[in-house]
């Protein structure tokens, strides 16, 4: 299916906080969500991006698909996406939502802080 992108390798993505005013409008749900981004290198930026507009253009949901810290599968829809060019090949940025909990307990985990 098209309908996701996988992370096959590498460390559980790092995601933070989506500071851009355009984000807000994203959270317009009856759930509370966050927006998070995340950057991801990738071989083929733009092909992503582009199965992602495919999959939306047809009123369908996007999904980053990973394992988190523990090594448990997960899937986030993501929201919008961009490619950018970097001098070490190119950077998927994607903007996805999490529930408010997933991105605290996120945060706390890769900060190393314990309550």
């Amino acid at each position: 299916m098209d309908d996701k992108i996988t992370i096959i390798e590498g460390p559980t993505p790092v995601f933070e906080e989506a500071g851009d005013a355009w984000a807000i409008g994203q959270n317009e749900s009856p759930n509370l969500y966050n927006l998070v981004l995340t950057r991801l290198r990738t071989f083929n930026g733009p092909a992503l991006v582009e199965r992602c507009y495919r999959t939306w253009r047809q009123q369908d949901t996007m999904f980053l698909h990973f394992r988190n810290s523990l090594g448990m599968e997960e899937k986030a829809p993501i929201m919008a996406a961009r490619t950018v060019k970097t001098g070490d090949g190119d950077m998927l940025l994607l903007w996805v939502r999490v529930d408010s909990e997933e991105e605290e307990e996120t945060n706390e985990f890769d900060s190393g802080t314990e309550e």
